[in-house]
């Protein structure tokens, strides 16, 4: 297939939609540096990069990317909301949801943190509980987001500003809890298509005064095996034209936690599916979706710098790159499941509630965290420990390690 068809087959429903607004001038301009940069990364390149490596700079490139820049990305006037800017019990489940593995002096390590709000929320509730950590690290490598978390916790728990510690990489050593909500779908990932007689790598080329893919017959050892190795465990074979990602940028960063936690527990919190639902052969087109001011579309071509561009988690992957670390898969459970067994309904207390409007409130925010067609099924929890037997009561509500 050619690199337009391919282009055509992924992409011609977003081309043609009018719905998307159309950004500033700041923001075009902001978008157009982006674009030069990338432009020039190919030119550097032979002409070429790989998708993983476009995504990596439209999500990342320091100061351009849409994780590295200014602009507002959560909540309503941004681009999309996550659970934790919906409403506290989802972050007072989560903590309660880890009781049992917080020892006094543990860390809690949060990847990736957003606006800060899931801190905020998990810290003063732990103080309730009298189970703070010693510390709360937060990884995060967006300046503008690192201002934002300051911010928020400040406001709503400033005793504790002095006990978080703000991280640009990895540490060597710690022990504790590690905690990432919607991290893994936005790392980048390596697109794939399959032919007859081969696996296609899939790259970026500018074209016509425009990004364009560019399909050729891959020589990555990597992606082959584990194309090859899909089709066995499934006992199916693509068929030509078939079109998906594999995240190996997730499973090397569970390996780089793996191998710094010393004893502790993993909790990861994002959308996506066991491999057999991941890689059916009805989803022929892959995964991948962009976010601009809460409209998706699959053009990761459009706005590059200003829109959000992610891929659905394989969650199988996830657990057999924890087992090769030496990780035990203590949980696997939909969100919906995870929040009812750490105590969601308790938490609001509807019964109890006497303002009838906050009630109404509360219910609607349980709504969109647990049902269905909201959060409650598309979204996972997978878990891990590390040197220590721990059992959480959140997994047990409903154990869905048996589909991974």
């Amino acid at each position: 297939m050619s690199s337009n068809s391919f282009s055509e087959k992924l992409y011609q429903s977003a081309r043609d939609s009018k719905d998307l607004p159309v950004p500033g001038d700041l923001a075009q301009r902001y978008s157009e540096k982006l674009i030069t940069f990338i432009k020039s990364e190919i030119d550097k390149n032979n002409g070429a990069i790989s998708f993983s490596r476009y995504m990596e700079l439209a999500l990342y490139a320091p100061g351009l990317g849409y994780y590295a820049a200014g602009s507002t990305k959560l909540g309503e006037e941004g681009d999309f909301i996550t659970a934790p800017e919906i409403s506290p019990l989802f972050s007072q489940a989560l903590a309660n949801a880890i009781l049992a593995a917080l020892n006094k002096d543990d860390i809690i390590l949060e990847v990736g943190a957003g606006r800060g709000r899931m801190a905020a929320d998990l810290l003063v509730y732990l103080k309730k509980k009298n189970k703070l950590p010693g510390e709360y690290w937060i990884l995060e490598l967006s300046a503008d987001l690192r201002e934002r978390q300051k911010k928020t916790i400040e406001e709503n728990f400033p005793e504790f500003i002095d006990n978080i510690k703000w991280l640009d990489e990895l540490p060597e050593k710690f022990s504790g809890v590690v905690l990432a909500n919607e991290l893994l779908d936005a790392m980048p990932v390596q697109l794939f298509q399959k032919t007859e007689n081969d696996i296609n790598d899939v790259n970026v080329t500018w074209l016509n005064d425009k990004f364009e893919f560019q399909v050729t017959s891959s020589f990555d050892a990597r992606l082959i095996s584990r194309v090859q190795d899909i089709e066995s465990e499934l006992n199916l074979e693509f068929n030509a034209g078939y079109i998906s990602e594999i995240n190996f940028a997730a499973e090397d960063w569970i390996k780089s936690i793996a191998e710094r936690l010393q004893q502790g527990i993993i909790i990861l919190l994002d959308y996506g599916f066991p491999r057999h639902e991941y890689y059916h052969e009805q989803r022929n087109q892959g995964t991948l979706m962009c976010h601009y001011r809460h409209r998706t579309h699959p053009d990761a071509f459009v706005y590059p710098g200003l829109q959000d561009i992610t891929a659905h988690v394989d969650f199988t992957s996830m657990a057999d790159a924890a087992l090769e670390a030496n990780l035990q898969v203590i949980g696997y459970t939909n969100q919906v499941s995870f929040l009812m067994g750490a105590g969601l309904l308790e938490l609001a207390d509807l019964e109890n509630e006497v303002d009838t409007k906050q009630q109404m409130e509360t219910a609607s925010q349980i709504k969109k965290l647990t049902l269905p067609h909201e959060m409650g099924e598309l979204f996972k929890v997978i878990g891990f420990s590390k040197n220590c037997d721990v059992s959480l009561p959140a997994f047990e509500f409903r154990d869905m390690r048996d589909s991974l």
